[in-house]
């Protein structure tokens, strides 16, 4: 539990480690994690010494993908998240994008699926302006947590 960062801490943790370490932050839902989530936080973990994840709160995600969503409480994601070496820090954050957490962390590096275009994010700007730097990472096809729960449901 100890790798679950309340938002109101997360600039004090960050700026003790910033100076050692190369920060990664990358931000999501994490519902129902498969092999794409998995496959992207270890390549994301690799561009740094320490991959900040940043997972929307149950309000946002209700906000983003309808109100049967998420399936798993922001408090059961964020343990999950614990659990992978890879992950060396979780915060939640209500907004609909991680903007404030962001500024909060100040990362060396950013980044998002391959599903992403990096001029058209709304972090790109910001993530610059702290000296930072947005990287995509390659799409795994044919893993979506929004499908699975769709074939869950249609019991396919």
């Amino acid at each position: 539990m100890e790798k679950i960062i309340p938002f109101s801490e997360a600039k004090l943790v960050s700026e003790k480690i910033r100076k050692e370490k190369k920060i990664v932050f990358t931000n999501g839902v994490f519902d129902l994690v498969h092999k794409g989530h998995l496959t992207y936080l270890a390549e994301a973990r690799d561009l740094g010494d320490c991959l900040w994840v940043g997972l929307n709160s149950d309000s946002s995600v209700k906000r983003l993908k309808g109100p049967e969503r998420p399936v798993n409480s922001e408090e059961d994601r964020a343990l999950l998240l614990s659990c992978f070496s890879f992950v060396d820090f979780i915060t939640v954050f209500t907004e609909d994008t991680p903007l404030s957490l962001i500024s909060q962390v100040s990362p060396h590096i950013h980044s998002k699926g391959g599903d992403y275009n990096i001029e058209a994010l709304p972090e790109t700007p910001l993530v610059r302006s702290l000296g930072g730097e947005v990287k995509i990472l390659p799409f795994v096809e044919g893993f979506s947590s929004t499908e699975l729960i769709r074939r869950i449901r249609e019991n396919k």
